[in-house]
């Protein structure tokens, strides 16, 4: 099991670059990210957006015979020419750059290419509890904005197969609500007793619990203290969140003003999209960048 980011870096780090297509490349921040994955051995670069803007960046950089450089005439036509790239074997996963999600959203799910899966697609955020020393993750924070029982389903299940990728071989999911008694007033509890009975009946493939406070969910002292008798409370592994506020207000409270160490990727399709925030710093796109390698050989592998 990986614990800790440094140990998330070696592992994709281990075997040979994987070619990333990245969509609307011309950033500086996303730039300084893909040329440290480059510098690493992680990934091959495959640049994609407006020509004579990357090629300034790259340039400044020091990166022009380290990289390939597609020039397209919009966002919208980098994203589809990321998703041929793939689509052909000439890429092997996706990036997001400085383009709107739902540009490159769409394009990933356009049938033509391929890569739909089976599940909702999800974002899925590994972050690194520096107080507990170990991993976390949480869904949804950014996409899913109100989903349903059976969309919960599918998060899980997306954030266990990431669970899986780095080495947790039976994840541990806490359904976060407000209290941890089930109140037929709050959905979010409701959801989540329906949720914990699922996972007993194998319905969903990690072990559920809640309804969970946050902090009973990773502290075992508070579940103790609360008197919370659960092999998840305390110990999760994932963290689901009731909505995208809840998701995005917890994301941003630990990486934004906690600096915990994190990285996310799109997860339901056939590749998964390493997709982060424009505020995201250029070592949680880096991060991602390995954590979005590590989860396309996981992918083949399947």
């Amino acid at each position: 099991m990986l614990k800790n980011i440094d140990e998330l870096i070696n592992e994709a780090k281990k075997t040979k670059p994987l070619r990333l297509a990245v969509v609307a490349a011309g950033d500086e921040v996303v730039v300084d990210s893909i040329k440290k994955a480059a510098k690493e051995g992680i990934v091959e670069p495959i640049l994609i957006g407006e020509q004579g803007k990357i090629e300034e960046i790259v340039a400044d950089k020091g990166l022009t015979d380290k990289v390939m450089v597609m020039g397209t005439d919009s966002k919208k036509e980098s994203a589809h020419k990321a998703m041929e790239f793939i689509q052909k074997g000439e890429a092997d996963y996706p990036m997001k750059g400085h383009i709107s999600t739902s540009i490159i959203l769409k394009a990933l799910l356009d049938k033509q290419y391929g890569l739909r899966g089976d599940n909702i697609l999800s974002l899925v955020t590994l972050i690194y509890l520096e107080k507990e020393k170990r991993f976390v993750i949480l869904t949804d924070g950014g996409m899913n904005i109100s989903p349903s029982l059976e969309d919960k389903v599918d998060l899980i299940n997306n954030a266990a197969h990431m669970a899986k990728a780095i080495g947790i071989e039976k994840p541990k999911t806490a359904v976060l609500a407000a209290v941890e008694a089930v109140n037929p007033s709050m959905d979010a509890t409701l959801d989540a007793a329906a949720l914990s009975k699922m996972s007993d009946r194998g319905q969903i493939s990690a072990e559920v619990d809640g309804p969970l406070a946050f902090d009973n969910a990773i502290s075992k002292k508070a579940a103790e203290h609360k008197g919370i008798d659960s092999k998840v409370a305390g110990d999760a592994d994932i963290l689901l969140v009731p909505d995208i506020e809840a998701g995005n207000v917890l994301y941003k409270s630990l990486v934004f003003y906690g600096n915990q160490p994190s990285a996310s990727v799109v997860l339901g399709a056939k590749v998964p999209l390493v997709i982060t925030s424009r505020a995201d710093s250029s070592a949680t796109k880096f991060n991602s960048i390995a954590l979005g390698k590590i989860m396309t050989e996981d992918n083949n592998i399947i």
